[in-house]
């Protein structure tokens, strides 16, 4: 059976963060451990993530939960540094407020694998965009094609960070640049993570589900400018500048359609 390595990154969290442990909790799948990476949170933060660990530790079948706090550059820092933590067959990522669609999601992930001899570089499925009070909004705008490849991302990130469930030693292997990106290196992260897998010739599986649901207006949305340029960049470094700059221009168009 796969182990999922669970990753969540916080920052005076307390608002947000239950429904996040919660939804990770109430998980029907057993194999789950959930890393809590805090940079130093002032609020209750800290007290949830100790409160929640003591339930699993008091209760059977429940995730494995690691807490760190400790200062960080950022939260790709805080990423990288949980990523080293991980001792699960994939990784995954869940902001607070974001959770699960239902309680046998990874469940339904686990199953995708199958019983290839060969893990696949990735697992990803849909997403639904949630509110604050965690109430259905919309289906993501863009939706995951059956057929994925580094390539896909031209057309925009096609699969949301929190629906990429990548291998753990390529995810390890391949840390965010947070050097060079502070908004959007999720998305080079991404492409990078499926180009390793090219060249090793691992497949990328869809899960046919929602498998993760997004809490609106998260870090990027708060920086929408600054994310849209960054973007850009990664494109550009990714799939060269004048492909890039038509992606763009294509871009521009749907969105005076819609």
């Amino acid at each position: 059976m796969i182990k999922f390595s669970i990753i969540t990154c916080t920052y005076n969290a307390a608002d947000t963060l239950q429904r996040t442990l919660d939804s990770v909790r109430q998980q029907s799948y057993a194999y789950v451990e959930h890393i809590i990476q805090d940079g130093c949170s002032t609020d209750d933060t800290l007290q949830l993530a100790k409160a929640y660990q003591q339930q699993c530790l008091d209760t059977d079948d429940a995730p494995d939960v690691g807490i760190a706090s400790e200062p960080d550059k950022g939260l790709y820092d805080a990423m990288n540094r949980a990523m080293t933590q991980a001792t699960g067959d994939y990784v995954l990522f869940l902001n607070a407020g974001d959770t699960f669609p239902s309680a046998d999601t990874l469940e339904t992930v686990a199953a995708s694998v199958g019983e290839d001899e060969t893990l696949p570089a990735v697992l990803y499925g849909d997403t639904d965009i949630v509110d604050a009070d965690g109430h259905f909004v919309r289906h993501r705008r863009l939706s995951p094609p059956d057929k994925l490849s580094w390539k896909s991302f031209k057309k925009g990130m096609l699969v949301c960070h929190q629906a990429f469930y990548a291998r753990a030693d390529l995810a390890k292997a391949t840390p965010y640049d947070n050097a060079h990106y502070r908004f959007s290196a999720d998305v080079d992260w991404c492409i990078r993570i499926m180009r390793r897998a090219e060249n090793e010739k691992l497949s990328l599986r869809r899960v046919q589900a929602v498998v993760a649901n997004y809490l609106d207006g998260g870090m990027t949305n708060q920086n929408h400018r600054a994310s849209l340029i960054e973007r850009f960049r990664v494109m550009r470094h990714h799939y060269g500048l004048f492909p890039t700059l038509a992606w763009h221009v294509w871009f521009i168009l749907r969105q005076m359609v819609l």
